[in-house]
């Protein structure tokens, strides 16, 4: 097999079947590095629904995608093998069915060594991915982006729900807290006592105002260290970003990154044992001009690359 990108030079990236960055679809067990897939659920939303259109949004959009990062002089298609693996199994109308159903799926992929990107749906699927992770690599080092801390309580009588996954992962003992960081975090919170849960458990919290205070550059260099051996996972909640930079997600909040600063913040990463990521709560039927479906194949664009970095 041929992991490569058909030419935009050769058919127009409107043309041909959609696949992510036009990467051959192949069965979940061929001889690929990477496999990208998509997880259309979003049965556990609180506010706009829509993220199970994501991952043929996204598709449509990495029409637009390319291989070679300019600032990190090499190209993911060079050093990986990278396919579309199409998308996990989910029961719309049955959560805890979807939770079976990728948390194997998952466990397939790392069964058979394989790193991944999976393409959400909502942000309460990295819980069954973790757990997958968990079981292969134990407990794990989380990298998450998103306007949310997503440590908050039940809501209407239910545990699992997309604002709750990094409270389970930590409950589950999925994650080591003190080893994770979150970025792009920002209010309003519904009482002082949201931030109980991440002083507790020591998770480091950095905020929109840590950036823009003390100036983009002075942040990237004040991240930690993330080399070494530890498995780490990066979760990218979309509304991370400002809705001016996405406006198609579930749950909008004002005053966020742009696009550029979580380039620059991806790209200052050297992540030592990147073992897998996801991106997450896109809502194609809010965004404009596939503004937010561009945004979520960028993150793609650098978290490959970020693993190609690795891969020597």
């Amino acid at each position: 097999m041929d992991y490569k990108q058909l030419s935009g030079r050769e058919f127009p990236r409107f043309s041909a079947i959609k696949t992510f960055f036009r990467l051959p679809h192949v069965d979940v067990d061929a001889d690929y590095e990477v496999g990208i897939f998509g997880i259309p659920y979003d049965g556990a939303v609180s506010y706009r629904p829509g993220a199970r259109f994501a991952p043929s949004a996204i598709r449509e959009a990495s029409s637009l995608g390319r291989g070679f990062h300019w600032e990190r002089g090499l190209s993911f298609l060079d050093k990986l093998k990278v396919a579309d693996i199409g998308d996990s199994p989910t029961v719309p109308i049955d959560q805890a069915q979807t939770y079976e159903r990728v948390e194997k799926f998952v466990g397939h992929l790392l069964g058979n060594d394989k790193r991944f990107i999976a393409v959400g749906g909502d942000h309460s699927l990295t819980l069954p991915i973790l757990r997958a992770a968990n079981k292969k690599y134990g407990k794990l080092r989380l990298i998450h982006f998103d306007a949310h801390l997503d440590t908050y309580p039940a809501a209407w009588g239910c545990e699992f729900h997309h604002g709750a996954f990094v409270r389970h992962a930590v409950s589950e003992n999925l994650i080591d807290p003190k080893a994770s960081l979150q970025i792009g975090i920002r209010g309003p919170l519904a009482g002082g006592e949201d931030l109980d849960f991440v002083k507790d458990h020591g998770i480091q919290v950095t905020t929109v105002d840590d950036l823009r205070i003390g100036g983009l550059e002075a942040f990237v260099k004040s991240l930690p260290n993330f080399e070494g051996d530890t498995p780490t996972y990066l979760s990218f909640d979309i509304d991370c970003l400002d809705p001016s930079c996405a406006p198609g997600t579930g749950t909008p909040v004002v005053g966020g990154l742009t696009t550029y600063e979580t380039q620059r913040i991806l790209r200052s990463f050297n992540i030592g044992n990147l073992v897998g990521a996801d991106v997450v709560e896109v809502s194609p039927p809010f965004d404009s001009s596939d503004i937010t479906s561009l945004a979520a194949m960028d993150t793609m664009f650098e978290l490959l690359c970020l693993m190609a970095s690795g891969s020597d």
